[in-house]
């Protein structure tokens, strides 16, 4: 049965790879894929869901679930792009609760069970949780509404991050 509301129940889960690639610390990372377009990254799948590859080769792009395993966790965070306070769930932040990331890369290619892909915004030694096709007549909608992210997204290509989020 799923833990009720306000309950402290756990939801165990595992990881199943790990992502390797160019950054080590948080500090002056991309903050989102878009703007890290030609960074390169390999996830290596664990050798017990290899199996779970299978056909993967046939995507250009792939959303990858990740646990951000240095971020902290808080409720209102300043983000990257504004210098005003939001909740966190208003945020694409990677300090949140449950430290869950989600990041959409572009396939390069599939060697064995390495994957190696271009857009990499993530810490190497990021564990990863899930791996789902992207595909866009499923995962695209149109919307003019977006918050507050209609005045901060002129600043996305410039912003890297820094330690706001520890």
């Amino acid at each position: 049965m799923p833990p009720q509301a306000g309950t402290s129940g756990g939801i165990a889960v595992r990881p199943i790879g790990i992502v390797r690639g160019p950054f080590h610390t948080t500090q002056g990372m991309p903050i989102q894929t878009v703007a890290a377009a030609d960074v390169e990254g390999e996830l290596e799948v664990f050798e017990e869901f290899a199996a779970g590859l299978r056909d993967i080769e046939g995507f250009d792009y792939l959303i990858v679930l990740t646990h951000l395993h240095l971020a902290s966790e808080k409720l209102e965070v300043v983000p990257f792009m504004d210098t005003r306070s939001h909740g966190v769930f208003a945020t694409r932040s990677p300090a949140r609760p449950n430290r869950l990331g989600l990041s959409i890369v572009r396939l390069a290619s599939v060697q064995g069970r390495v994957l190696r892909f271009l857009g990499n915004d993530m810490l190497d030694g990021t564990p990863v949780l899930d791996i789902k096709p992207y595909v866009p007549a499923l995962d695209v909608r149109a919307t003019e509404r977006i918050g507050w992210f209609a005045q901060g997204l002129q600043r996305l290509p410039s912003t890297r991050s820094d330690d706001r989020m520890k």
